[in-house]
């Protein structure tokens, strides 16, 4: 159920619409304008609230009173064709605890920080490995395709323990998923199309085993097939999407600001500036939903059992309170010497993103290895023509023609 707004509610578009191509949507600037918890039309019509405020989100996010179980039927969604669908077969995302934790469990080793630190001689190579094909006798290329893409989806694949000569497929099927112009049908078709995929994986696996996150799934004894590929399907297209969305993303913002490229070759300062990167970018621009189970007091406002709330990550970590130091330096400018360390790019509390420690490790050996080596990068196209996600939910480029 949802209540009647004592104010006139901010209509919010999905996903994205024209304004700064590194930042949110001016629906979600302006509503952050409105205030710290604001009222909502959605565009099926459902009224919630937005979470603006840094301090809000952080609640929202964090605090048991909300949860995160896409079966509840008043759970806020930008996209409402996609209830029945997500709410059929829901990954450990989209679960509260316990059930979130157990599953989460499972797969949580894989992403530890010794584990990732351990995993960097094989990123470097990796990454090395893609620039040298991308540059072979060439001087110019296409960045998302050829480097942003191909280094996260080779990692997660590994990790996975998925054949890289299957990723066109699923890479097709992951796009029409983040897709906001994807029908029903088209997504209903391409979940079913993934997960048949990752099923057959994991049989596989149960008969022949691999040192592969799926193969381990697949060993449980108290896991279906069904469970394994709900899981598989979360991390393969969370593992590649975002973080190739971020590669591309940073490369274009930094190519506008070479001034602060060199920030990326100190050893001390590469992990603050992609924390600042990640801070001013965060790409998840329609925020995290939740739906109260009971009344909160919050941000001034009482949000009642029952109502969806949402919990804007750009717009909170733009917040002018957290991140504009005693200096009051802008939120939405690049400072690569700015303490960006408490952002919530990857979401906080329980829920909160578990392969962080990867993507700030792709990330940091990824930027730092392209400058380094191309030291002369720059666009080969007007900025105009730099084409942009603007129908996916995961924010980031179609495409970023560089010359070198």
């Amino acid at each position: 159920m949802t209540s009647t707004p004592t104010t006139q509610a901010v209509p919010v578009p999905a996903p994205h619409s024209s304004g700064c191509p590194f930042g949110p949507p001016p629906a979600y600037t302006d509503a952050a304008a409105r205030g710290r918890i604001v009222r909502a039309d959605l565009p099926g019509g459902e009224l919630c609230w937005l979470a603006t405020g840094y301090a809000e989100v952080r609640t929202v996010l964090s605090d048991h009173r909300f949860s995160a179980d896409v079966r509840h039927p008043s759970f806020p969604l930008l996209a409402p064709g996609r209830r029945e669908m997500l709410a059929a077969n829901p990954s450990f995302l989209r679960l509260d605890d316990p059930e979130h934790a157990r599953l989460r469990r499972m797969v949580t080793g894989d992403f530890l920080v010794k584990r990732v630190e351990a995993l960097r001689p094989g990123i470097q190579q990796i990454v090395d490995e893609t620039l040298d094909a991308m540059t072979e006798g060439r001087t110019e290329a296409d960045l998302v395709t050829e480097f942003a893409l191909p280094v996260p989806s080779l990692v997660i694949c590994l990790l996975l323990g998925v054949p890289y000569d299957d990723r066109d497929h699923f890479q097709g099927l992951s796009r029409t998923l983040l897709s906001n112009t994807s029908s029903l049908e088209q997504l209903t078709a391409a979940q079913a199309e993934i997960l048949d995929y990752l099923r057959g994986l994991a049989t596989r696996k149960r008969e022949r085993p691999e040192d592969d996150i799926l193969s381990r799934l697949a060993a449980r004894d108290d896991l279906t097939v069904d469970a394994v590929a709900s899981t598989g399907s979360l991390l393969l297209v969370a593992g590649h999407e975002t973080t190739a969305n971020m590669i591309s993303l940073s490369t274009a913002l930094l190519l506008e600001r070479p001034e602060q490229i060199a920030r990326l070759a100190d050893p001390a300062a590469l992990p603050g500036a992609v924390e600042e990167l990640l801070r001013l970018l965060t790409i998840v621009h329609t925020g995290l939903p939740r739906v109260a189970l009971e009344d909160v007091e919050l941000g001034g406002e009482t949000i009642r059992a029952g109502e969806g709330v949402i919990a804007m990550l750009s717009t909170a970590n733009r917040d002018e309170a957290m991140f504009g130091g005693a200096e009051q330096r802008a939120t939405d400018e690049l400072d690569l010497d700015r303490d960006a360390r408490r952002h919530m790019a990857f979401g906080f509390g329980v829920h909160q993103c578990l392969g962080q420690p990867l993507a700030r490790a792709e990330l940091q050996i990824a930027l730092e290895t392209l400058f380094r080596r191309l030291p002369g990068l720059r666009l080969a196209v007007e900025p105009s023509e730099r084409k942009f996600r603007t129908e996916s939910f995961i924010y980031g480029m179609r495409s970023l023609p560089v010359a070198w």
